[in-house]
């Protein structure tokens, strides 16, 4: 079995990503298959979860309850089974935000769902720049106006070109996982409205944060900035990694920037001997349902991530492809 035929043996969500990203299939056909991820497999299992009032498990971003284990313990980790990371997932399946279906659950979040810091509509967005990073990419995707939340995001870049929750609490560097977040909602609404001259100059000055430091080195002392962001997880919640920043910057188009190839060696280095990537870090928390199969074990997200960032790369550089692309599985 080739590692195309084993991802496209699997669920909607990752079936017509492969179709168009990989396999260059026609649009049709790739809108075809991205249609059934409303009506089957995960996507239409986690819309069919949504509450009678438009959230899921009844918040926006924590459950109005939360999950404990059969010893009465709660999970570690952060609760991911609301309703802004139950929306970064239907994001990242890639449903059709046009159906109707999923157009009238999202006017459900408008309407009923409120910020838990201080009751704000959902789509207004709160006060951290990392929420709000995630709302504008949200709110592109799904046709909610976020404009004032971008121009919120404008005025908090930081002198450095990124951004930091910790702001308010007295910090003046940037935050890798804040400055992804907003990067990736920048993109979004440029993409969905044209940006304006400021939105795109502070989208580039953020990448140039990233890329000053390699996507994963100290600019000062050149030093891995956290080890984590070297193991490659998904979904990747509010985390930064170097394959989540390698996505975005295959997301934006551009030809891949020199700073970048280190981060494009770790990738390669990372496939197995059978074509695929592992998932590496999931990181801890209650979730709706499970996506993969566990740490440590070949992932379908992340070796579909990975070959179409390996594909822009090379294409890029007109170079022969360098990844394996047949996989032997009993």
């Amino acid at each position: 079995m080739t590692v195309l035929d084993w991802l496209l043996d699997s669920d909607p969500a990752i079936r017509w990503q492969v179709l168009r990203d990989l396999a260059d299939e026609q649009p049709d056909i790739v809108a075809a298959e991205r249609a059934r991820v409303a009506t089957e497999g995960w996507g239409a299992r986690l819309l069919a979860l949504q509450g009678e009032y438009g959230q899921w498990e009844a918040g926006a971003l924590f459950p109005a309850r939360r999950t404990t284990l059969g010893n009465g313990e709660q999970p570690k980790g952060q609760p991911w089974t609301a309703t802004a990371y139950s929306l970064v997932n239907l994001h990242d399946f890639g449903v059709d935000p046009h159906l109707d279906k999923v157009r009238r659950a999202v006017a459900q979040v408008r309407e009923h769902c409120r910020w838990e810091h201080a009751g704000q509509p959902f789509f207004s967005g709160e006060v951290e720049p990392c929420i709000n990073g995630m709302t504008v990419a949200l709110g592109a995707y799904f046709d909610q106006d976020v404009d004032a939340v971008v121009a919120r995001l404008l005025g908090e870049q930081l002198e450095d070109g990124g951004w930091n929750c910790e702001v308010e609490n007295g910090s003046v560097r940037s935050s890798f996982h804040t400055t992804i977040r907003v990067l990736e909602g920048l993109l979004a609404h440029e993409r969905a409205t044209g940006g304006s001259a400021e939105s795109i100059t502070a989208r580039r000055r953020g990448e140039e944060y990233l890329l000053e430091r390699k996507l994963f080195r100290r600019k000062s002392s050149g030093a891995i900035v956290d080890p984590g962001w070297l193991k490659f997880s998904f979904p990747t919640r509010w985390h930064y990694d170097v394959l989540r920043a390698l996505e975005y910057f295959r997301a934006a188009g551009d030809p891949p920037d020199p700073r970048m190839d280190e981060a494009i060696d770790l990738l390669r280095s990372k496939q197995q001997s059978d074509g695929t990537w592992l998932l590496e870090n999931t990181h801890p928390g209650a979730v709706l349902f499970a996506l993969e199969d566990g740490d440590g074990r070949p992932s379908r997200w992340n070796t579909l991530r990975a070959l179409r960032v390996l594909r822009w790369y090379e294409q890029s550089h007109q170079a022969v492809p360098t990844h394996r692309v047949v996989i032997s599985r009993t």
